[in-house]
């Protein structure tokens, strides 16, 4: 059958789209080049902030058009806000006829063939496993350059904003041969830059059903990989990462010189409110820590403005972090309460309009930088992994997508035409552009 997979969120949801997608199309399913051809979708869903949430809902009424037209059609909703509403779903809408949580989600193919033999039938995967839920892979015979690896599952920090502990559940760590064994065979495949994917990465190891394998010592044994040329990880949590973590960007050889490490706020009274574990001091404590392991690193972030309680104060505070730190990038973003968890109970709230004028300021702010550290990097060369045709194109010129060791977006200025995906290619950087660069390939 003709399916859909729409995507809202993380990486981690990202990824698990792309296994999903892998398992469809080795049982026989095809996808759909139009959303009117598909016969039946897959969401996946978010609700770490309300936008996404929104989106689902308006998304389903648009899916409603397509079930009035073909009463065969159906949908199958899955991810966080999947687990937070659970059968609500299949109760709302009758075209929804599978819903699964982060824990369902490797039980979604034979779910599925049930669904295609009783036309009736509907169910819902909504348990938590008490141990990480292993996949089959169903791994192409080749695959992109870049690939995505779960390490674990779930959040224990229960910060006081975030649904995630309620919807991907408890901490789960991944078996370290299975991620290693897993990395062999997407190197095997062609793929040369592997991300590690968790809630918290740098916590991995320390669950209840974790083996004796810090993070540090599964990023050693991954870099060490034969064919391995890039190495990256994400997300860390700023009160886990260690020492021997931060030593990694020195010592490793394919690890890449980037991290995105959340600080959410530079106020040490809001940090202490969303129960973040760390003050400002000790956060730039780490930067500089990982400045010193590795002057030429990239740092991202994430931010948030509107905390409740939150005074002028506490958002100087970040801005005062911001420019302390100068991150490359940053996520930001207004608060908004999640059912259930605790921050939706605090008081006082921020006006929206408060919340916007901030956001408005902080994200002057980050493009300043942003556009700062790409300007600094004009005249130097790096090795760019290509991704693919870049969408800037000129009428004499051929350009190239790709990114540097950094992370960074790069479109490479190329003098042929040929495909160039997959390739590793030196260049220097000619010109900054607002969220990218721009190189010529030395060839």
């Amino acid at each position: 059958m003709k399916y859909q997979i729409l995507t809202f969120g993380c990486q981690m949801n990202v990824s698990d789209s792309i296994w999903l997608e892998q398992a469809l199309n080795a049982q026989g399913h095809v996808v759909a080049e139009q959303e009117d051809e598909a016969e039946f979708f897959i969401v996946n869903t978010c609700s770490v902030r309300e936008k996404p949430e929104q989106k689902v809902y308006s998304l389903l009424g648009r899916l409603r058009d397509q079930y009035e037209r073909n009463p065969a059609v159906f949908v199958c909703v899955g991810g966080c806000v999947a687990q937070q509403v659970g059968t609500g779903f299949l109760e709302r809408f009758p075209f929804v006829r599978l819903v699964f949580g982060p824990d369902g989600l490797v039980m979604v193919p034979s779910a599925l063939q049930r669904l295609l033999d009783h036309d009736k039938l509907k169910l819902s995967l909504l348990d938590f496993s008490e141990h990480y839920p292993q996949r089959d892979n169903y791994l192409p015979d080749t695959l992109p350059p870049q690939a995505y690896v779960n390490i674990m599952q779930g959040c224990n920090n229960f910060c006081a904003y975030c649904i995630v502990p309620y919807t991907r559940g408890r901490q789960k760590s991944r078996a370290a041969q299975d991620i290693v064994q897993e990395c062999q065979e997407l190197i095997a495949r062609g793929v040369k830059e592997i991300t590690l994917l968790g809630q918290n990465v740098n916590s991995y190891g320390q669950d209840n059903h974790a083996e004796d394998v810090t993070f540090a010592q599964l990023l050693e044994l991954i870099d060490a990989l034969p064919g391995l040329k890039r190495l990256r990880f994400t997300t860390s949590h700023p009160k886990d990462m260690s020492s021997d973590v931060i030593n990694s960007f020195k010592s490793l050889h394919n690890l890449c010189p980037s991290l995105h490490l959340p600080l959410q706020s530079g106020s040490d009274n809001i940090l202490k409110a969303m129960g973040r574990k760390y003050n400002q001091k000790q956060y730039l404590n780490l930067i500089d820590m990982l400045r010193e392991a590795c002057p030429d690193i990239t740092m991202t972030t994430d931010l948030m403005v509107g905390f409740p309680g939150e005074t002028d104060g506490d958002f100087q505070d970040t801005l005062h972090v911001m420019n302390r730190v100068g991150f490359d990038s940053s996520f930001s973003f207004k608060y908004s309460d999640r059912p259930g968890v605790r921050s939706a109970q605090m008081e006082p709230k921020i006006s929206e309009a408060v919340k916007t004028e901030r956001l408005q300021i902080l994200q002057k702010l980050q493009e300043d930088w942003t556009l700062k550290k790409l300007q600094s990097r004009i005249g130097r060369k790096d090795e760019i992994l290509i991704e693919g045709l870049s969408k800037k194109q000129a009428p004499e010129a051929v350009f190239w997508k790709g990114r540097d060791s950094g992370g960074r977006v790069v479109n490479i200025l190329f003098n042929t035409s040929e495909d160039q995906t997959g390739r590793i290619v030196e260049v220097i950087f000619t010109r900054a552009k607002k969220h990218s660069l721009e190189g010529e390939a030395l060839l």
